[in-house]
This record gives structure tokens, C-alpha cells and sequence, in this order.
């Protein structure tokens, strides 16, 4: 009301439009009436977006119940007026920041001189000095603020505006700065102003990156986002030196990667620890009392948390120019450490680390050797003398201790042949490979190797192998290669069958890398490489161990470089015969080629097709792998023993073979008698339809790989239609309903730029529509048009069930067939609903859809309504 009567004793004339008002045409106190106006509309507007803690109501009084639901109301009925007029506020306080001059304000004086004399104030030009000069920063300093608050409050979904109130909130700060936190005539929230420009910085992408990556708080709200949990760490362990973040956040941090983790998410287990730690040592050198989580997390100590620990402390003190107090501190809380402990080799790892060393003085270190005895009798420390920790470093035992833990860390070949050697000139009794259980050399190989007869070159041998596997395992193809060449150079000294042996998985490491480095490009692979892959094919060296994932890798290889003519021409004949997954490789290859030939051409399809069912038949011993997976070996006079197995088809890449190998597979799966639902396969018309004794073969395994090898398959290429209709199919014959329509919608989706375009007909066929409609209720009537003949039985079934379709008028502007809609007018007239007739009439009537258009016209007309419809299911699964 004060506001209101100040617009009208400035001359605003009532009813007008302040955005229609030039501001700098006005007297400045009109000006300024109306800038007070606006910013209290949108302070308002913000202000009763902030949650209110409701009082508890007393007693109830029927007086005064109904005078407090009144003033609701009519706060309410002002709060929907100045949201309404939200965006004119706005835009008049835009317009203020481009004054750049002087306003004046009425004064107790200047309200008086109007009483007396009503002309003698405001009729005054723009250089009036009647009232309160405000400056021109002051006003943009408050308008900047109340901007950036409004902007703040409508940009949750909106990043461009986040982008206005950063550059609002920080025009606020400039001005601050330079006029002073002092000034007379405005007042700012200078913690709450820092609060919004923070959540700005972290909303928003700075446009200098450099003062980006200087926050913490955004580097880490970015980790936090995007999972790259690894770098949160590092940003509270380099906190831990600057001690920049409070001691709130990082806890509430570490709250929502507990809850994470409690959520399922196994992997943060350990990111949950590395941050608590941070957090401790961070509070161990500022006094604070260590929390309990870290008190939980080391109940049962590791040697991991043991070496992360150590390194957290040593990273978060600088030893040079530390304080006493913080050495101190550190100190204490490593001696506490080792006294909690029961395990005397954690103690040791503590207690011999050179940071203990530097933070403890000797007298100390005795002192605490002292208490350990003492402390607890559940380390028998007493039964018998104990070597004082200054002379275990000394001992033999711990200097082949710490040899073993550097033995068991290292990659670098020549200094796991350094420290071999050394512990075997200490002792001649250990057989070294065996100190790590994580070292594994598959039993062809073990065999060998251990009958190396000088110990020495024996561990060499076999430690070099398994960190060269464990590495290939995990992609570190670098480390890799250098262990395998220095096995290799080993090895070719003494023994040519182990030297075989090191070429054939140098020859498996180079398919790898290649795989994962220039082959994702598309890249063919050298010719050199693919000599190699025959070589190893064709080899007839007596006596080699070989390992089975070679020989499919390499055919694998040779089919996924389109390597056809040689599996299907120059392959020598004997290796067909005696090597089965050749074989397997020489019919897809052959398939492959000719699958775009007439049928009587496709022999090698049949072969292919007898094969796989002769692999797939069940035999009277059956074995489960370590996956749990079924694998049927089937024991016959046939040469072709090839465990049935997924992975042996998941080292297939190249479409076309991954294509042929599925269709095989789903066309096998459809020939079983007991299947309701057939699943849809390109080229599946090129396999037989029968087999002579279909109870032999295992349909159960069957359907498995099919739904393993779609899914394999949708991870090479997710937008091929035809595998996510087999996806789809697969999903419906299980009754997945709702999966089976998401693939559905994603396979015509792929292949019609999101429906801009027609789906395919053999993409969308009568059978996929068929299927559409019985996974869907409402819509049935509308995808019965999307059938060659459309099915109106069907589509007048689903109308008439009233319960389900109480809302299917809003789906009237998607039915182009008339027939289909003149039935609903007929419906909703005997059923009385009037309004429903009317739509569905308006409808009817539409000029494009009128019998006697041309048919391209037609055509179009119901294109487009399919494309709208299709378009708007997606949106749903999508």
C-alpha cells in the first residue's frame, strides 16, 4: 500500500504499464518510484520462494482461524499478481542498469512541500534536487543484487540463466568494492551474496578455466557428478596442505559417499576410505578429535590401508616448514596408530616408514617398544625374547620381507631380476613364485616351467609370465610387452619350446593392442601382424602347449579383418581338419560371402547350420564353467570337440559375421516345438527349418546365447534395428512388456532420424506391429492402423472397453483411418458423451483427410500422424 501511494504522489499514472514507461524521460523521483516498486516485486517474488518453518498453532479460535486464512488469501491473490508481472519487473530493472545517472527519493520534506504547494516538487525537470540523492552505483549496486536473485531462483533448469545471476552477482561484488561496504543508502546480505556467487561458480562453467580448476568446491561438486572419484581424492589430499575446505563440507562429503556406497555401488567402498582418511589426517593436524568412522574402517587393518595412510600423512605435512605443535601431532597420532595395533608387520610398516623415523626420536621409539610389550596379552610378546625394532631392519628375515614386497609391486623386468637375485643369494630354500597368490600361469604352461631345474631362472620365468598376463589383463599393454620380450630373451637360451611359447603370446598381446588402439579407428592391422595370425594358424611344431584362446582369437581376428578369401581358398586342408575352430572360422567366412547369392548357393550355410547343432547337441557329460555357464563337450567319433562356450563368439567385431552367427542362433532357438513366440533375424531364411533329432540339442543353452549374443552384439553397434528387434523379441517372449516396446521404438527410431522419416517396412513389419498392439492398452486402436489390412476387430474391441479409455480423445489427432473414427462418433453418441463426439467429428473433419484427396495426400496425411504418434511414445521410453 506505502509503495502504491508512493507511485501516485510521483505522478506514475495508475494503470500504466512500467515497462511502457522510458525511465529516462521521467523526473527522477518518478524514476525512482517505480525502481522501488519493482525491486520490492522481485524481492517478494524471491522471498516467498524460501522455505517457512510453520509456527504450531495454539488452541483453536474461530475469530481468529478466520483472520489468519484471510490474510493467506490475500497474500496469495498479491504473490499471483507480481508472478504475473514477474517478467515486466524484470525487464524495467534491466532498463535501470542503463540510467547511469542520479535518482532522488521523497523525504518527510519533500512530502510536506507537496502537501502545500502539489507542483512544487514534481513538476520539476530531471535536474530536481528535491528529495534524497541517490547515486548512480548505489542504484545499480541493489538492482544488480535483485536481479541475480530473481535469475538465481528461475535458473534451475536453465543454465544460460545461472549465466545472468553470476554476472549479476559479480557486477554486485565490483561495486561493493568499490564503494564500500559502508554506504548509506544500501545494504547487502554480504555472506548470502557470497553463498550465490559460490552456487554460480559451481552451476555454471567459468570462462576462466583457470579460476575454475582454482576452486575446490567446483572441482569437486565436477567429480561428484561425473564419478571420477580417483581425482576427489587428490583434491582432499592436496587440501590437506592448503586447509582450505571446511571441516563441514568434507564431512558432509564423505556422508553422501557412505550413502552412495550403502545404495549398492560397491566400488565406492574404497573411495569411502581414502576420503575419511583424508578428512582425519586433516583433522589430526588441526586438534580435532578423530572420528569414529576412521576408528570402524581400522578394526581390521590392510596392507593397502596401511601404505594409503602412510602416504596421506607423509603428502599432508611439509617436514621443513612445519611447526613444532603440527610434528607433534602427527607424531602422536603414529605412535596411537601403533598401539592400537595387534598385527606386529602393520606396526613394523609404520614404525620403519621414514616419516615415523624423522617424528620420533629415539628415546621415543624405545619408549614405545616398551609399551607394546606391556600393553595387551593378546600379543604374546613375552613368551620369548623379541629383537628391539632398531635391529630388525638388520635381520635377514626382514630384508627378504621387504625384498618380497618390492618383488611382488614391480613391473620393470630388470629389477624383478635384480631382486630375485638377491633373495636367492640370502636364501636357497624359497621358491619365490609362489609368495603372491595373484600370480597365475595357466597349467600348459606351469607344467613346463617348473620343470625349469635352476631355481633361479625358474621364478625369473614364471614371475615374468604371470605379471605379463596380469597386465594384458588389465590393458597395460606397455609393461606387457617389455615383461614378455625380457621372458622371451630368457628363455630362447635354454628352451625352444618356452621360447615358442612367448612368441605365441607376443603374437596374442600384438592382436590385443591393436584391437584397442589403432583397430577402434578402423584401421586395418598390418600385414605383418596378419602373417603372423596364419603362422600360428599353420604351425606344426610336436609338443608346444598351446592355449585354446590363441587359436580363437585368431581366427576371431582373421574374420573381423574380412580376412574371407584366405579361411575360405587358401587355408591348407590338414588344418581344417584337425583344428575345429578353423573350421568354425571357415564356414562363417564362407556364409558370409555368399550370403547375398541365390539359395541353392548356400551349401556352406547348411554346413554352418550342422555344425553349430552338432556343438549345441547335449551330451551325457555336461560342464560348468567359472562363469557358471553350461559348456557341453560333446564326446563323439567326430574331430570337431569344441567346447560350446559364449566367450568363443564374443571375440567377434565385423557386423556382417556377428550378423550371420546371430541369425543362426535365433533361427535354432525358433525351431524348438515348445516356442510360442518366434524372434526376428536378419538372413535367418538362409538356415534349414527342421532338425532330424531335435531333442538332442540343449534349447535352454540355446536361448542363453541367444540373449548373450544380442546383448554382446548391442555393445559393438547399439544402433543397429535389426539386433534391437532380436533385443525386443526376446524381451516380449519373456514377457517383458515394457523393455520389449522401448527396443521396439529404438530400433524404428535408428533407422527414421527419430521417425522424421518412414521406418522400413521390414524394420516395422506386420508381426512387430502385432506385437506393438498387445503390448500396448490405450493405443491399440491407433497402431491397428499401422497394419497393411487394418485390423478393425480388433480396433473396435479395444474401443469399446470404457473403463481403460476414459482419456482416449487426447489421442484423436493421431487416428487417420475414418472408418476408425467415425466408429468412435458413433460410440460416444450412444454412450452420450457429447463433448467426445464433438472432438471426435472436429476430427473427421479435418480438409486432409477427406476421401476424395489424392492418395499421395492421404499417404502424407497419415505419415504424419504416425510420425507424431511414434515420436511421442519414444518420448516416453526414451
Amino acid at each position: 500500500m506505502l509503495l502504491n501511494e508512493l507511485l501516485c504522489i510521483s505522478k506514475v499514472p495508475p494503470g500504466t504499464k512500467h515497462v511502457d514507461v522510458d525511465l529516462s524521460s521521467l523526473p527522477p523521483t518518478t524514476a525512482m518510484a517505480i525502481l522501488l516498486y519493482n525491486r520490492w516485486a522481485i524481492r517478494t517474488i524471491v522471498q516467498s520462494s524460501f522455505p517457512v518453518k510453520q509456527v504450531k498453532p495454539g488452541p483453536p479460535q474461530l475469530n481468529v482461524m478466520n483472520h489468519i486464512q484471510q490474510e493467506k488469501e490475500l497474500t496469495e491473490n498479491i504473490l499471483k499478481v507480481l508472478k504475473e508481472q514477474a517478467a515486466d519487473s524484470i525487464l524495467v530493472l534491466e532498463g535501470a542498469l542503463k540510467l547511469n545517472k542520479d535518482l532522488y527519493v521523497h523525504t518527510i520534506r519533500t512530502l510536506d512541500l507537496l502537501a502545500m504547494e502539489p507542483g512544487m516538487v514534481n513538476g520539476e525537470t530531471e535536474s530536481s534536487t528535491a528529495g534524497l540523492k541517490i547515486s548512480a552505483e548505489e542504484i545499480q549496486c541493489q538492482v544488480c543484487y535483485d536481479l541475480g536473485a530473481i535469475y538465481f531462483q528461475q535458473g534451475s533448469t536453465n543454465t544460460s540463466v545461472h549465466e545472468k545471476a553470476k554476472e549479476k552477482f559479480f557486477k554486485t561484488k565490483e561495486l561493493i568494492a568499490k564503494n564500500g561496504s559502508s554506504s548509506l543508502h544500501f545494504t547487502i546480505d554480504e555472506e548470502r551474496l557470497a553463498g550465490y556467487c559460490q552456487a554460480c561458480e559451481v552451476l555454471t562453467s567459468s570462462s576462466d578455466d583457470a579460476s575454475q580448476q582454482a576452486t575446490p568446491y567446483s572441482q569437486i561438486h565436477s567429480c561428484m557428478k561425473s564419478g571420477k572419484y580417483q581425482d576427489l581424492v587428490k583434491i582432499f589430499l592436496e587440501d590437506n596442505l592448503t586447509l582450505s575446505l571446511p571441516e563441514q563440507f568434507r564431512q558432509s562429503v564423505l556422508r553422501e559417499l557412505f550413502q552412495k556406497a550403502q545404495q549398492g555401488n560397491d566400488a565406492l567402498d574404497e573411495v569411502c576410505f581414502k576420503v575419511c582418511v583424508c578428512n582425519t589426517v586433516c583433522d589430526v593436524l588441526q586438534g580435532r578429535i578423530i572420528d569414529i568412522q576412521f576408528c570402524q574402517l581400522f578394526l581390521k587393518p590392510s596392507k593397502e590401508k596401511i601404505d594409503f595412510l602412510l602416504e596421506v600423512c607423509s603428502g599432508s605435512i611439509n617436514l621443513e616448514n612445519a611447526s613444532e605443535e603440527l610434528k607433534r601431532r602427527m607424531a602422536a597420532f603414529l605412535k596411537n596408530l601403533c598401539l592400537g595395533m595387534e598385527d606386529l608387520q602393520f606396526v613394523f610398516m609404520i614404525s620403519s616408514h621414514e616419516l615415523f623415523i624423522k617424528l620420533l626420536k629415539d628415546d621415543e621409539r624405545k619408549l614405545l617398544i616398551d609399551q607394546m610389550r606391556k600393553r595387551s596379552p593378546r600379543i604374546n610378546l613375552c613368551t620369548k625374547p623379541v629383537t628391539s625394532f632398531y635391529d630388525i631392519p638388520a635381520s635377514a628375515s626382514v630384508n627378504i620381507g621387504q625384498l618380497e614386497h618390492q618383488l611382488i609391486l614391480s613391473v620393470d623386468p630388470w629389477r624383478i631380476r635384480q631382486i630375485l637375485i638377491e633373495l636367492h643369494g640370502m636364501t636357497s630354500e624359497r621358491q619365490f613364485w609362489t609368495i603372491s597368490n595373484k600370480w597365475e600361469v595357466p597349467n600348459v604352461y606351469g607344467n613346463v616351467i617348473l620343470g625349469i631345474k635352476d631355481s633361479l631362472t625358474r621364478d625369473l620365468v614364471y614371475i615374468l609370465m604371470a605379471k605379463g598376463l596380469h597386465c594384458c589383463a588389465i590393458k597395460d599393454f606397455v609393461h606387457a610387452k617389455q615383461l614378455f620380450a625380457a621372458c622371451l630373451e630368457l628363455v630362447t637360451e635354454f628352451s625352444p619350446k618356452l621360447r615358442q611359447v612367448m612368441l605365441n603370446e607376443m603374437l596374442l598381446l600384438d592382436i590385443y593392442t591393436h584391437e584397442a588402439g589403432a583397430g577402434v579407428s578402423g584401421e586395418r592391422p598390418p600385414s605383418d601382424l596378419i602373417s603372423r595370425v596364419r603362422g600360428y594358424l599353420e604351425m606344426r611344431v610336436p609338443d608346444i602347449p598351446l592355449r585354446q584362446v590363441i587359436a580363437e582369437e585368431c581366427v576371431a581376428f582373421l574374420l573381423n579383418w574380412c580376412e574371407n578369401e584366405y579361411l575360405t581358398m587358401q587355408v591348407p586342408l590338414p588344418l581344417v581338419q584337425t583344428n575345429p575352430y578353423v573350421k568354425l572360422g571357415q564356414l562363417l567366412a564362407a556364409t558370409c560371402k555368399e550370403l547375398p547369392g541365390p539359395k541353392e548357393s548356400r551349401r556352406t550355410a547348411k554346413d554352418l547350420w550342422e555344425v553349430v547343432v552338432q556343438i549345441c547337441s547335449v551330451s551325457n557329460q555336461h560342464k560348468r564353467g567359472n562363469d557358471g555357464r553350461v559348456s557341453l563337450i560333446k564326446h563323439r567319433e567326430s574331430t570337431l570337440g569344441i567346447m560350446y562356450r559364449y566367450d568363443t563368439f564374443s571375440l567377434l567385431q565385423e557386423p556382417l559375421v556377428l550378423t550371420t552367427i546371430l541369425s543362426l542362433f535365433v533361427k535354432l532357438h525358433n525351431v524348438r516345438e515348445d516356442i510360442v513366440n518366434d524372434i526376428a533375424a536378419e538372413h535367418i531364411s538362409i538356415w534349414p527349418s527342421s532338425i532330424p533329432n531335435l531333442q538332442s540339442v540343449d534349447f535352454e543353452a540355446v536361448a542363453i546365447t541367444v540373449k548373450e549374443l544380442v546383448s554382446y552384439a548391442l555393445t559393438i553397434n547399439a544402433n543397429n534395428h535389426f539386433w534391437l528387434i532380436i533385443q525386443a523379441d526376446i524381451y516380449f517372449a519373456t514377457n517383458q512388456y515394457s523393455a520389449a516396446l522401448h527396443y521396439y521404438l529404438q530400433a524404428g527410431a535408428v533407422c527414421s532420424d527419430f521417425f522424421n522419416k518412414m521406418v522400413p517396412p521390414d524394420v516395422y513389419t506386420d508381426q512387430v506391429i502385432s506385437i506393438l498392439i498387445l503390448c500396448r492398452g490405450r493405443t491399440v486402436a491407433i497402431l491397428c492402423q499401422f497394419l497393411r489390412e487394418v485390423d478393425y476387430k480388433t480396433a473396435f474391441k479395444a474401443l469399446q472397453e470404457q473403463n481403460s479409455h476414459d482419456a482416449m480423445d487426447s489421442y484423436y489427432e493421431y487416428i487417420w483411418d475414418v472408418t476408425i473414427l467415425e466408429y468412435l462418433t458413433y460410440l460416444h453418441h450412444k454412450r452420450g458423451e457429447t463433448d467426445k463426439r464433438q472432438i471426435a467429428i472436429k476430427a473427421i473433419g479435418q480438409t486432409e483427410l477427406n476421401a476424395s484427396n489424392p492418395e499421395e495426400v492421404l499417404q502424407l496425411a497419415a505419415q504424419r500422424r504416425k510420425k507424431k504418434f511414434l515420436q511421442a511414445m519414444a518420448k516416453l521410453y526414451f
